[in-house]
């Protein structure tokens, strides 16, 4: 009887600790060697932050930004999205930032964004929460045969010359999650 309750023990501990690899894995092992390859690859951003990443400061700035009164410019950027905002002023226009343990990256170059949507089986999509599908159905949601679909649609939206007339690449915004 004595064997028996050791052995459980045993198992036990065995499979707390292999939780807790997987754990310290999935939230800093794993995003710390994206981080290293991201900045090997020229983008800049922010440090990974455990577990959080940057969407604390993200809930902040979008608060602070909501509390101010609009402008009447045609910048509104700063004030949807002031953490991309932000992040693009000071870590240029092709960087990353931490959504919890995942980077994104925000593109800007039109040559890349083409790139992107034209190789959309290189660029998968992360596996979505079931219940996002009820809430968004856009071109960013979709996979495979219905991407092709609709992408094929809203080809004439980004031939060169059309990209090439938007302001400043703010229409041109792409957050890809890695």
């Amino acid at each position: 009887m004595e064997f028996f309750y050791s052995s459980i023990g045993a198992s036990s501990v065995i499979v707390l600790l292999i939780g807790a690899w997987r754990f310290l894995n999935w939230a800093w092992i794993t995003p710390k060697k994206m981080e290293k390859r991201l900045r090997r690859q020229g983008l800049q951003g922010n440090s990974y932050g455990f577990l959080f990443g940057d969407t604390r400061d993200m809930g902040r700035m979008l608060e602070e930004a909501k509390s101010k009164p609009i402008s009447l410019t045609d910048d509104i950027l700063p004030r949807i999205m002031p953490f991309i905002n932000e992040t693009m002023q000071h870590k240029g226009k092709n960087s990353f930032f931490w959504l919890g343990p995942r980077p994104a990256m925000v593109i800007l170059d039109p040559e890349q964004v083409k790139e992107v949507f034209a190789k959309y089986f290189t660029y998968q999509k992360p596996r979505a929460n079931p219940f996002s599908k009820l809430l968004a159905l856009g071109l960013a949601s979709l996979d495979t045969e219905k991407w092709a679909k609709h992408r094929r649609l809203l080809n004439p939206a980004f031939h060169v010359e059309k990209l090439k007339n938007i302001k400043a690449g703010r229409l041109a915004l792409l957050i890809l999650h890695i």
